[in-house]
């Protein structure tokens, strides 16, 4: 992961309750997790260890849940 600039905004006593990222640090955050959860998918369906599904079949279905 690249390094990320945030800014946060704060209340009354100083208290960080929001964070503010720039657009694109925003975007690779989230195609980071969306990989880190296509692992964790995959990892789920070796433990499953069903022959019958494709993986990606396995995916759109937990994906769908």
């Amino acid at each position: 992961m690249n390094a990320i600039h945030p800014q946060y905004i704060t209340d009354i006593d100083g208290k960080k309750i929001s964070v503010v990222l720039p657009w694109a640090e925003y975007e690779q955050i989230l195609e980071e997790l969306d990989e880190l959860d296509d692992i964790k998918l995959f990892d789920q369906a070796k433990a499953e260890n069903d022959p019958g599904m494709a993986f990606d079949d396995y995916v759109k279905q937990r994906r769908a849940k």
